[in-house]
């Protein structure tokens, strides 16, 4: 069993490196444009309408700014590991270095399931923004085909709740539900349809998907300030009263219910609203692809972090100041809360944005799911015929690209996007926790290693970004931890059963 704790030295990361057959076409900007383009997106235009309305109410800002700290700790660590080891493959190549294979095997397995979940998610928080947006046109489909089955029925039983069900009605064709076998049927199909046409962008190589990637984070960071601008001209500040809502227990249509409001929900808030965070670490997935990775990764990583955290607060504070947080629309927050103020010019600029943002999002998670299966396939914990081959021409794992286009799509064609979000989340936590104890032990092992980037005062960063990312995960609920507990024990499963014999490592 030791051989399980075996490290993989990081002169064999190196020497993978030169043989890697990835294209290195990314520069400091391109690598910042990918962070910035997988940070602002589900954050913004998805996840602000549940984090106010659920948790934290107008004190949304506050959940950002507690998340955004969080996040500072493990950039700054992220950043070190990815200068000394800019290799793809992120916290799981990080962790092979210092804690060994087993951990390594743990937090690939759980990166990939925060991928999935986060491309899945932004996926449903895209398909309801393009039914906003055909809206605008009097384009309407059937409920059943625009929502998986409990998110249909939790907006007709709100509607219904709240007296508007004939406003409902105007934005779908129809509101009742096909059956199949009997069983009422009903599926996100532009969820479903959108992870497909990303997959064959990835497939057909990085150069492309990071050119598209550009022009999508050029528009919707001009739509952000737009929303900030135009949106601020719009503020209610008795939105606002009470900025912390007394805390009290909130109820979904369904009678689900959880703690909510007060400083419990804002720290609860910053729990949930993490998942919007997470793309800063994606820039360390293709550090096999950057032209200079030792220093432009840490620049990719610290900038598109700090540019997404000031506008993410900037546009909390703009939509709970527009809209009483009891009545944002949580699939499409921002479009709705404009066009509740007859701005359908805005909710047509934003919705652009957003269909545009968000197809950036995806590109970029899907981007660093298929290069984690890459990187865990060439060590042989993963079948590499499988989950390694490259095409023979765009030299991209396109094998991992369409498993993993398969996987994602029916999730977000058939679950509600706050189950999807939540089981993000506690993984993403994990991950954070794991990277700055990883780089905290790493500086103690090998003090003189150079690094071309250094965290400042590591004995308090490193120490501060796992007691921050822990104390997160533990906000969060007991349905989070038996999702990550069932997710990690069939990991150990596969570990044990095929990773182990077939590790590259351990027959060295």
């Amino acid at each position: 069993m030791s051989n399980i704790w075996k490290k993989k030295p990081v002169e064999a990361f190196e020497a993978d490196m030169k043989k890697s057959e990835l294209k290195r076409v990314l520069g400091k900007w391109g690598l910042t444009s990918i962070g910035v383009g997988a940070v602002i997106g589900a954050g913004i235009f998805v996840m602000t309408g549940l984090g106010a309305k659920e948790y934290a109410g107008p004190a949304l800002a506050l959940s950002f700014v507690i998340a955004g700290i969080g996040c500072a700790f493990a950039a700054l660590c992220y950043a070190e590991f990815a200068s000394f080891l800019p290799v793809e493959g992120s916290a799981y190549a990080y962790s092979y270095a210092t804690m060994g294979e087993l951990f390594a095997w743990v937090i690939g397995w759980d990166l990939i399931l925060e991928y999935a979940m986060a491309s899945s998610a932004v996926a449903v928080g895209w398909s309801g923004y393009v039914g906003k947006f055909l809206h605008l046109f009097d384009i309407r489909f059937p409920i059943w085909l625009m929502n998986d089955y409990n998110t249909a029925l939790d907006k007709i039983a709100d509607a219904t709740q709240k007296g508007k069900l004939a406003e409902l009605a105007t934005y779908y064709s129809d509101l009742s539900f096909p059956s199949l076998f009997g069983i009422n049927f009903s599926i996100n199909l532009p969820a479903f349809l959108i992870i497909w046409v990303v997959t064959a962008i990835l497939i057909k190589g990085i150069k492309e998907a990071a050119s598209t990637n550009n022009l999508m984070v050029i528009l919707k960071v001009a739509v952000v300030l737009f929303i900030i601008i135009v949106g601020g001209q719009h503020i209610n500040i008795a939105n606002w009263t009470p900025f912390i809502p007394e805390p009290t227990t909130y109820t979904d249509p369904q009678g689900n219910s959880h703690a909510a409001y007060g400083w419990f929900g804002i720290l609860a808030g910053a729990s949930y609203i993490f998942f919007a965070y997470i793309g800063f670490d994606t820039v360390s997935t293709s550090a096999g692809e950057a032209k200079n990775p030792q220093k432009d990764v840490p620049f990719g990583i610290i900038m598109s972090l700090v540019v997404c955290t000031v506008l993410y607060i900037l546009v909390a504070l703009v939509l709970t100041g527009m809209v009483n947080y009891k009545d944002i629309d949580i699939t499409a927050p921002i479009s709705s809360a404009f066009g509740d103020l007859g701005l359908n010019y805005a909710v047509f600029i934003i919705s652009i944005a957003a269909i545009a943002g968000l197809t950036s999002v995806l590109i970029v998670m899907l981007l660093g799911q298929s290069r984690i299966f890459y990187a865990i396939s060439k060590d042989g914990l993963l079948p590499y015929k499988t989950f390694g081959e490259l095409h023979p021409k765009f030299k991209t794992p396109y094998k991992a690209s369409l498993l993993t286009g398969l996987a994602v799509s029916l999730v977000a064609a058939f679950t509600p996007i706050d189950s999807i979000s939540k089981m993000v989340n506690i993984g993403t936590l994990l991950a954070f926790a794991m990277v700055c104890g990883a780089v905290w032990l790493m500086r103690k092992r090998e003090p003189t290693r150079p690094r071309p980037f250094k965290t400042p005062f590591i004995n308090i960063i490193a120490p501060l970004g796992i007691l921050f990312n822990i104390g997160m995960m533990l906000t969060l609920g007991l349905e989070n931890w038996i999702r990550l507990l069932v997710w990690l024990a069939l990991g150990a499963a596969v570990y044990f059963l095929y990773g182990r014999k077939h590790s590259r490592l351990n027959k060295v």
